[in-house]
């Protein structure tokens, strides 16, 4: 998975992409200073896998990871090649999903590119940069369909498909608001990768003093949600500069850090449990003495699919696939006894795989 982080300069971005990573990039208060894309890998934290590693006393654990790509502040523009935008844009198309990153805390110290705080002028000015790119992209598209269409039925049902989307977006519109159920529809859709078709979290920074009540008395971050919750995004609240100090401790002095600030868990757990619920995804679990590890997988994906994430050749050669529930398995102390009781089941290709499987593929090739 590959979420890029967006935002207008100085609303905290790098701040919080150093802090997620621990990568270090270069974080200083004037507008792009981060010019080329920044990348670091983060492991999705998952207490199951550390309790299963100590159960089968595996030499390797191997969690899921998230890719995150720090992307070059934008400004008004940025589609007109303002700022760094033309490069900002060939960044963006590549990631799964956008984190945007906007401000709701105030500052005297940390200038504001439009010079006040208003976390909803700011969704719209990289919403509208957004848009007329995909306008951009349409019309390269539109001028190639229109000759082949002359001639072809189906390219000329696409070409109807893009002229009544790039009406849809020059109304000032997302691209994923636009409807149509027809399937041919929806797979040219799919494959014209366009930015405001793609899925948005939106991280609403505050300041330390608002993170306690989740951002509940935040005039922002209420606007923010509310714009979130019409527009089937994802919304948490985070503090930039607090996920930075919690980057620098280790996982007792992290508890107690979070403890302290009547926190249940960090920044990065909300964004990745919001990405996994926004993209539709799980974990399931295979492990051994060799190693434990967790793969990451669409909701609903099948027993022969799931293998193949493994390696090609266990979806192809796929037999049977030996699953029990992560919290049976413990309870249990090993997996004989779980045999015993009757708790591992035997599953075909017609399985749909759950959230904390832990599996055993049986193939042939």
């Amino acid at each position: 998975m590959k979420l890029g982080i967006v935002g207008l300069p100085n609303v905290g971005k790098s701040t919080l992409f150093n802090a997620i990573t621990n990568a270090g990039a270069e974080s200083a208060n004037y507008p792009f200073c981060t010019i080329d894309p920044n990348i670091g890998i983060v492991p999705v934290p998952d207490e199951r896998l550390k309790k299963l590693g100590e159960l089968y006393h595996s030499k390797k654990v191997t969690p899921a990871v998230i890719e995150f790509v720090d992307i070059a502040g934008l400004v008004k523009g940025a589609s007109k090649g303002e700022g760094l935008g033309n490069q900002f844009l060939s960044n963006i198309r590549e990631v799964d999903a956008i984190v945007h990153v906007v401000r709701c805390f105030e500052d005297t110290n940390v200038v504001h590119v439009d010079g006040s705080i208003d976390p909803l002028r700011d969704i719209e000015t990289i919403n509208l940069e957004l848009i007329f790119s995909d306008i951009e992209i349409l019309e390269r598209r539109i001028a190639k369909t229109s000759k082949a269409a002359r001639m072809d039925k189906e390219q000329a049902r696409e070409l109807d498909l893009q002229e009544r989307m790039k009406a849809h977006l020059e109304s000032g519109k997302l691209a994923k608001s636009f409807e149509t159920d027809d399937e041919d529809e929806l797979a040219w859709l799919a494959e014209y990768n366009l930015l405001t078709y793609k899925p948005v979290i939106f991280a609403a920074n505050v300041g330390e003093e608002d993170l306690a009540d989740d951002g509940a008395n935040n005039a922002g971050v209420q606007a923010v949600r509310k714009f979130a919750a019409e527009n089937g995004s994802e919304v948490f609240v985070i503090c930039a500069q607090i996920e930075q100090e919690i980057a620098e401790l280790d996982d007792d002095e992290k508890a107690m850090f979070l403890e302290d600030l009547g926190l249940k868990e960090s920044g990065l757990e909300k964004l990745i449990a919001a990405s996994y619920r926004l993209l539709g995804l799980m974990s399931f679990l295979t492990s051994g003495e060799d190693e434990t590890r967790a793969w990451t997988i669409k909701v609903g994906t099948k027993a022969p699919q799931a293998a193949g994430k493994i390696h090609s050749d266990f979806e192809r050669g796929f037999i049977k696939a030996e699953v029990i529930n992560y919290q049976d398995l413990l309870d249990q102390g090993s997996i004989a006894a779980a045999k015993e009781k009757g708790l591992v089941r035997i599953e075909g290709k017609e399985y749909v795989v759950q959230d904390g499987d832990v599996i055993l593929f049986r193939f042939n090739v």
